[in-house]
């Protein structure tokens, strides 16, 4: 049985309605460290994680994407 991966139609993972919010959560504060911390240092690639953080915490509180209860 080959693994169909996430998001690969009915039967794959992404079926059961994509990442929890605890996740989203953890993620945003992860992207949101990880941005501190390249600041920091001076790399422009903070944008980039500073975008993901933003991302992360616009899906987590349901600003975008699925809207029902999770």
């Amino acid at each position: 049985m080959a693994w169909a991966g996430w998001g690969a139609g009915p039967a794959g993972a992404g079926s059961t309605g994509g990442p929890s919010r605890g996740f989203l959560v953890v993620a945003m504060l992860a992207a949101g460290g990880v941005t501190v911390a390249m600041a920091l240092e001076g790399k422009p690639a903070a944008f980039l994680t500073g975008a993901a953080a933003v991302w992360f915490g616009l899906r987590a509180f349901r600003v975008v994407g699925p809207k029902e209860g999770r």
